[in-house]
């Protein structure tokens, strides 16, 4: 495992087209943004795990229904253009202070 530090408003690059951006550090939790396209899925790891279950017992719109019901993935759409940044970043791919 590949571990990093990054302060507030840094990013780090994975592969060539997903940023992972920490939006904001409080106490013991922080607040990640994630810039991919569409066709990679973003899921917290609980989600994540709720699907592959769903998945092995067959049943998508089970899976389908609890990740929007517990509002944790999300499926990125595709950018306007690639190198535009996220909705409120400025160029640099950073939240403005």
């Amino acid at each position: 495992m590949l571990v990093l530090s990054r302060y507030r408003d840094e990013s780090i690059i994975i592969g060539d087209d997903v940023v992972v951006t920490v939006v904001d550090v409080r106490g013991d939790r922080v607040r990640l943004g994630i810039q991919a396209p569409p066709h990679i899925s973003v899921h917290r790891r609980e989600i994540y795990d709720a699907i592959a279950k769903e998945k092995e017992s067959g049943n998508d719109a089970v899976q389908q229904s609890a990740a929007q019901n517990q509002g944790g993935s999300v499926q990125q759409g595709a950018p306007t253009n690639p190198v535009d940044p996220p909705l409120g970043f400025n160029s640099f791919g950073t939240l403005p202070r």
